[in-house]
C-alpha cells in the first residue's frame, strides 16, 4: 500500500510539473497560434536561474517567485524582436517559428554550458517543505504534496482567467478576429507579449520546482519538451482542460512504467498518445479547425 501510494503521488508530481509546460505552450498555440519548440528551454532556464539565486542569496523562495519572473521578462523581449515579425508572413506561417525556436534551442543551451557547465547539479529542498508527513497512515514527502496543490491551483486560476476575467476575454478576441479587436481599441501585439510571457514563465516555475528533485542539468529541456509535446497533442492544442488531464495521465503511466516496466516505459507514453489519436485525431479535448 505505502509503495503504490508513493507511486501515485509521484505520477501526480511529475503530471503536473508537465502541466504548467502544457499549459504554457497550449497558452502561446491556442491564442496566439504560435509554436513555440524552445519551451523547454525556458524550463531549463527557469532551473538555472533559480539555482543561481538560491547560491547568492540562500533563499528558496526568492529563487522561486523571481526566476519564473526574469524567464518571463526574457520571453516578452524573444517574443517582441523575434517572433512578431514572422505574424503577418503570408507564407512560411509555423515553419519559420519551428525553424527559428529550433535555433534557439542551440543557442540558450551553449548560453547555459558556458556559464554553469555540464554537470548535474541540483536546488536544496527548503527548509519548511523538508520531511514527510503521514495521511492515512502513509508518510508522503511534504514537497511533492506541494506542487501537486501547487498545479492544481494554478489550473484553477488559468481557468477562471482565460474564461472569465475581461482580460482573458481581451485575448480570446485578439485571436478570433485580430483587426476587430484592434480597431475596439485592444493592443492585440501587446496581449500577444503578455500571454507569451506567461507562457515561458510556466515553464521557467516548472523548472525551478523541479531542481530539488529532479536535478538541473544541460539536456534537461530536450528530455522535458518530448514529453510536454506528447502531453498536447493527447490533451488537445490550446485546451487547458485537456493539458491537465493529459498531465496527470502520462505522469502516473511513465511513473508506474519505470517502476514496473522500466524498459517500456517510453512505448506506454507513445501507446496513449496512439491510442487517443486514434479515436480522437484532435485530442482529448482539441477542437477541430477548419482548413
Amino acid at each position: 500500500m505505502q509503495l503504490v501510494a508513493f507511486q501515485v503521488v509521484n505520477g501526480l508530481v511529475y503530471g503536473m510539473l508537465l502541466f504548467l509546460l502544457a499549459a504554457g505552450l497550449s497558452l502561446i498555440f491556442g491564442l496566439m497560434r504560435v509554436l513555440n519548440l524552445a519551451h523547454g528551454s525556458f524550463y531549463m532556464l527557469g532551473a538555472f536561474i533559480g539555482l543561481a539565486l538560491v547560491q547568492a542569496t540562500g533563499n528558496y523562495w526568492l529563487a522561486f517567485f523571481v526566476a519564473p519572473l526574469l524567464v518571463a521578462l526574457l520571453g516578452a523581449v524573444f517574443e517582441i524582436l523575434f517572433l512578431r515579425p514572422l505574424y503577418r508572413r503570408e507564407h512560411g506561417g509555423h515553419l519559420d517559428q519551428m525553424l527559428l525556436t529550433v535555433g534557439f534551442i542551440f543557442v540558450f543551451v551553449d548560453v547555459v554550458r558556458s556559464i554553469w557547465g555540464g554537470d548535474v547539479l541540483g536546488i536544496p529542498t527548503p527548509e519548511a517543505l523538508s520531511g514527510a508527513v503521514s495521511i492515512f497512515g502513509v508518510f508522503l514527502p511534504k514537497y511533492r504534496l506541494f506542487i501537486i496543490v501547487l498545479g492544481l491551483a494554478l489550473a484553477a486560476t488559468l481557468w477562471f482567467f482565460i474564461e472569465y476575467s475581461r482580460l482573458g476575454a481581451m485575448l480570446r478576441a485578439g485571436v478570433d478576429d485580430a483587426d476587430m479587436a484592434e480597431g475596439l481599441g485592444i493592443n492585440v501585439s501587446r496581449m500577444f507579449t503578455l500571454t507569451f510571457a506567461l507562457g515561458v514563465g510556466l515553464a521557467a516555475l516548472a523548472g525551478v520546482s523541479s531542481g530539488p528533485m529532479l536535478g538541473v542539468h544541460t539536456g534537461m529541456d530536450l528530455e522535458i519538451l518530448i514529453v510536454t509535446l506528447i502531453v498536447v497533442v493527447v490533451g488537445g492544442m490550446g485546451s487547458l482542460k485537456g493539458a491537465l488531464i493529459a498531465s496527470i495521465l502520462i505522469g502516473e503511466a511513465d511513473t508506474f512504467g519505470k517502476a514496473y516496466f522500466p524498459e517500456a516505459t517510453m512505448f506506454l507514453t507513445y501507446l496513449i498518445m496512439v491510442g487517443v489519436l486514434l479515436f480522437r485525431p484532435t485530442g482529448l479535448f482539441g477542437i477541430r479547425q477548419d482548413a
